[in-house]
């Protein structure tokens, strides 16, 4: 189904010694690009993140907001900077030494000294931290999808009428384009004939037809009907896909407008040229949804 690259998505995991929130926000992006915000203490698990988000969210910037609170009693190590300390000590007996006092051993005092004794926040277990926040991160991205898909069935729709639009303005272009040859060749023979007829002159029927020929040649843009039609076969097909489409349509749309240009500048016809006008107000309406698929 086709799927909107914006969205938003909230995922939580409860139990005893952790709450875990995740919020996830994408918007439209021409890559796939994924930022992560979360808590120092799960950095190792960047790449697990992504991966996790990445296998389900294509494309799109996609922003990852994660908070974890605590509810257990953290685990503390006490650490003693052992090169630290006999630095200190040396520096202590070496002043000793030069006022000709006695070196004080007292081991309190020295664990005072800055930096000596440390307590430190014994490191998080990631490993069992992982499936908590695995488990807030699908939820989060399960709303998400859900949001997308919703999106994205609304533009199917809108791009489905247009797409039916496009069809009949294709189809009105076909029965005009036999009319356009006629007319133009009344309208030369009209012009002869005025001028001729200034002259006491016949008109030649030849040279009229050669010219009629030659209007009929440049002005041939049956083969860019075809591709026109071709095209927005392609572009029904691949909305129907049950993939990441958005920039295979976006090529379809582009080679769209170039088949129209080259129509428009071969019609030479005013009937022609505003349905043009018409089909190319379309293609931009239809650029601005394709700009927002997946």
């Amino acid at each position: 189904m086709l799927k909107s690259m914006t969205g938003f998505g909230r995922g939580e995991f409860l139990d005893s010694d952790h709450r875990i929130i995740v919020e996830i926000k994408a918007v439209n992006h021409r890559y796939n690009d994924i930022v992560i915000r979360m808590p120092k203490n799960m950095g190792s698990l960047e790449d697990k993140i992504r991966r996790r988000v990445a296998n389900t969210l294509l494309r799109g910037r996609i922003d990852i907001f994660i908070t974890m609170e605590e509810y257990s009693q953290k685990k503390r190590m006490v650490r003693v900077d052992k090169e630290l300390a006999i630095a200190y000590h040396n520096a202590l007996r070496d002043l000793a030494a030069l006022f000709s006092v006695p070196l004080s051993d007292n081991i309190h005092q020295l664990a005072k000294y800055p930096d000596v004794v440390r307590v430190e926040d014994a490191a998080e277990d990631t490993a069992q931290l992982w499936p908590k926040l695995e488990a807030a991160i699908e939820i989060a991205v399960d709303h998400l999808m859900t949001m997308r898909l919703a999106e994205g069935a609304s533009i199917f729709q809108d791009l489905s009428a247009r797409l039916d639009k496009l069809t009949g303005c294709i189809q009105q272009i076909e029965e005009r384009a036999p009319q356009v040859l006629v007319e133009y060749r009344e309208k030369l023979l009209a012009r002869l004939q005025d001028l001729l007829a200034a002259v006491n002159a016949e008109p030649d029927e030849s040279r009229l037809f050669q010219e009629a020929a030659l209007f009929a040649d440049r002005s041939n843009f049956t083969e860019e009907l075809v591709r026109l039609s071709s095209h927005l076969d392609q572009f029904r097909s691949a909305l129907a896909a049950d993939e990441a489409v958005g920039r295979k349509l976006d090529f379809i749309i582009q080679e769209i407008n170039r088949e129209t240009n080259t129509i428009a500048s071969k019609a030479n016809d005013f009937t022609v040229a505003n349905i043009v006008v018409e089909i190319k107000s379309e293609i931009e309406k239809v650029r601005e949804q394709i700009q927002n698929i997946e």
